[in-house]
């Protein structure tokens, strides 16, 4: 099965708190309490979305954690990449990827094809979207049509 771990989906569920509430700063023990998550497994997940960069942490009585920056312009993959790493489907489908089959097996264009496409997608979805309680609304058709690349140009 293909699938986020549990600690994207917190750290997806603890952003949306903070997003919907981007007026104030947010202690980890109050957002932990607001999405009945242990208190531990907040502060470790905010502390890894600091390190990326899509949190911003001050110290003091006016302190706690804060976007970094407005939640429409932080994307869903940036908060699966600062907790899983690069999307990508195979180990070939990222451009630290390394495979000793990528010159015969003869799918890796295709895989690379839809990796880029769920990139691309992840891409689209924003914070706000996420935080929002309104369904998403998806396109119907995905973007592997038009995907084209490196190799294709050269």
């Amino acid at each position: 099965m293909l699938k986020l771990s549990r600690l994207t989906d917190y750290a997806a569920v603890v952003m949306a708190q903070i997003a919907r509430h981007p007026e104030q700063s947010h202690a980890a023990a109050e957002l932990a309490d607001a999405v009945q998550l242990p208190h531990p497994t907040v502060s470790k997940t905010l502390k890894m979305l600091v390190k990326a960069g899509l949190l911003e942490s001050r110290r003091g009585a006016q302190g706690g954690y804060s976007l970094a920056r407005p939640a429409s312009r932080i994307t869903a993959i940036d908060i699966i990449t600062a907790i899983e790493g690069p999307v990508a489907m195979t180990e070939c489908s990222h451009a630290e990827g390394d495979c000793d089959l990528a010159a015969t097996c003869g799918v890796s264009d295709n895989w690379q094809r839809v990796s880029l496409a769920v990139r691309t997608l992840l891409d689209s979805v924003t914070l706000a979207h996420l935080a929002d309680t309104a369904p998403i609304k998806l396109p119907v058709q995905l973007p592997i049509q038009s995907v084209s690349l490196a190799a294709d140009t050269a």
